[in-house]
């Protein structure tokens, strides 16, 4: 039988993570958090995560650094970043973002394992 429960959670009462991200909704397969109000500063170090992200730019801007590349997120961009792919984020003006991970990044610790400091775009 299908699942039919549907998930509600408000941002303003969801848990934070070790990074400063808030964790939104949630399925078996996928998950979302918000990053808000992310401060500028200096480049994070590059990393690999073990799941795919997308991601929507609510404000501000950053630098999104994905193995040689260099892309500018700006308000009404998205993005994808590859499972294990290496990359990093740089925040040039205060950062609010919705990242989807697939599959849910705070599952197995997924967003903790072998995390160097600064592996989000809030690098918290």
């Amino acid at each position: 039988m299908a699942e039919t429960s549907i998930t509600k959670v408000n941002a303003k009462s969801s848990p934070k993570g070790s990074m400063g991200q808030k964790y939104l909704a949630a399925g078996v397969s996928m998950a979302m958090r918000l990053w808000e109000d992310e401060q500028p500063g200096q480049e994070k170090p590059a990393s690999e995560r073990d799941y795919e992200t997308v991601g929507y730019v609510i404000k501000g801007r950053a630098e999104l650094h994905l193995g040689p590349q260099l892309v500018l997120l700006e308000p009404g961009d998205s993005w994808v970043v590859p499972r294990g792919a290496s990359h990093s984020y740089r925040i040039l003006e205060p950062f609010t973002a919705v990242e989807a991970t697939h599959p849910p990044g705070f599952v197995h610790a997924r967003d903790e394992k072998d995390r160097p400091p600064g592996d989000s775009p809030g690098g918290r």
